[in-house]
């Protein structure tokens, strides 16, 4: 499910970022705009502190207040999705042009699936009527244990992150 914003979308990103820090008075800095690109040009879901070291390895120079305090600002303007998979960690993902899907994860190996189910959209839609309410936006983690106990325990001495298997 997760794939790399394509360069058109990255573009029309950074329009929507540039036009939201201009009406918050906020400065318009060339690290905000690599925090922006480096969250899209990703295939997944990443930490504040990858963020920072994938932008360090690659020549830029960004401080770890300027990634914080960016990903606060792309959070505001709804270019990113904050999710905390259980543990005391936020991991980060695009939200611009990316489908609505959910989440499943192993609470021994931290691996994250993603997936999309119409059939939540369509309760999402009986609730609202049900209820009469407004929906604008749900977040659904399903958190469990891997079947394959082999590859959980080998993810689990390897120390990888959570990342999609999806």
């Amino acid at each position: 499910m997760a794939h790399q914003a394509t360069e058109e979308t990255i573009h029309l990103v950074k329009e929507i970022f540039r036009t939201y820090l201009k009406e918050k008075k906020q400065r318009q800095t060339p690290e905000r705009f690599m925090v922006l690109q480096e969250i899209y040009s990703s295939d997944g879901h990443l930490d504040a502190d990858e963020i920072f070291f994938n932008m360090k390895n690659a020549g830029t120079r960004v401080s770890r207040a300027t990634v914080y305090n960016t990903l606060d600002l792309l959070i505001e303007c709804g270019l990113v999705q904050r999710q905390q998979f259980g543990k005391n960690q936020y991991y980060y993902e695009r939200s611009y042009a990316y489908q609505q899907h959910d989440h499943m994860i192993c609470k021994a190996c931290g691996v994250v699936i993603e997936f999309c189910d119409p059939r939540i959209l369509e309760i999402q839609k009986l609730m609202e009527k049900i209820h009469n309410f407004k929906v604008d936006g749900h977040s659904l983690h399903l958190f469990g244990t891997c079947n394959d106990t082999e590859a959980c325990k080998l993810r689990q001495k390897s120390g990888d992150k959570i990342k999609s298997l999806a």
